[in-house]
C-alpha cells in the first residue's frame, strides 16, 4: 500500500513558489527573523477525506520534530533535562498523546562548515491541523531553542489519515 500525500495550498505560495510546504512551513518556523519576513499560514494540509474514510481514519497531520542535544561540542541537555522540557512544555500543549524516540543525528553547521554528530531527540504527534495546533508546534520549537540554546529543530510536518 502506497503513502498518500497530497498538495499543500499556502497562502504564502503566491510569494515564494519555488518552496514546498514542508520547506514553507520550516522557514515559517525557523525563527523570530524568518517570522518577521512572512505571515503565519492561514490553512493547513489535510489528507483527502473519501481516502481517510475507506480506511476508517481521520485526517490529520503528523509533524515531527528533531531536538540536538548538544550546546556546544558536548551534551547539554540531559535526559533529566529533556524529560523536563517534555513534561513542563510539550506534554501539556499535547496531552492527548505523543511519541519520543531516541535518535543519532549529524548534520553540517552553516557558520563552520564542520560535520556535528549528537544524540537527538524525535518527537512525533498526531493531530488537528488548525493554526491553533501549528501555533503550539511554534511554542515548543522556540522554547526548547531558547532554553538550550540551539541553533535550529528541524520539523516534518505531513497530512496523514489516522485511526485510533
Amino acid at each position: 500500500m502506497r503513502p498518500v500525500t497530497m498538495p499543500v495550498t499556502w497562502p504564502l505560495t503566491r510569494i515564494v513558489p519555488s518552496l514546498s510546504s514542508a520547506a514553507l512551513l520550516l522557514f515559517l518556523l525557523a525563527g523570530p527573523a524568518a517570522a518577521q519576513l512572512a505571515p503565519a499560514p492561514t490553512a493547513t494540509a489535510t489528507a483527502p477525506a473519501l481516502v481517510c474514510e475507506a480506511y476508517a481514519a481521520g485526517a490529520m497531520i503528523e509533524a515531527q520534530l528533531f531536538f540536538g542535544r548538544n550546546i556546544g561540542n558536548e551534551i547539554g541537555v540531559s535526559e533529566r533535562d529533556w524529560t523536563d522540557f517534555l513534561n513542563g512544555e510539550v506534554t501539556p500543549r499535547f496531552p492527548n498523546g505523543l511519541t519520543v524516540t531516541d535518535g543519532s543525528g549529524h548534520w553540517r553547521d552553516i557558520e563552520t562548515g564542520r560535520l556535528v554528530r549528537e544524540p537527538s531527540k524525535i518527537l512525533t504527534l498526531l493531530a488537528d491541523s488548525d493554526p491553533a495546533t501549528l501555533g503550539l508546534i511554534r511554542e515548543i520549537v522556540d522554547l526548547y531553542k531558547g532554553r538550550f540554546h540551539q541553533q535550529s529543530v528541524a520539523l516534518v510536518v505531513r497530512p496523514v489519515c489516522v485511526s485510533f
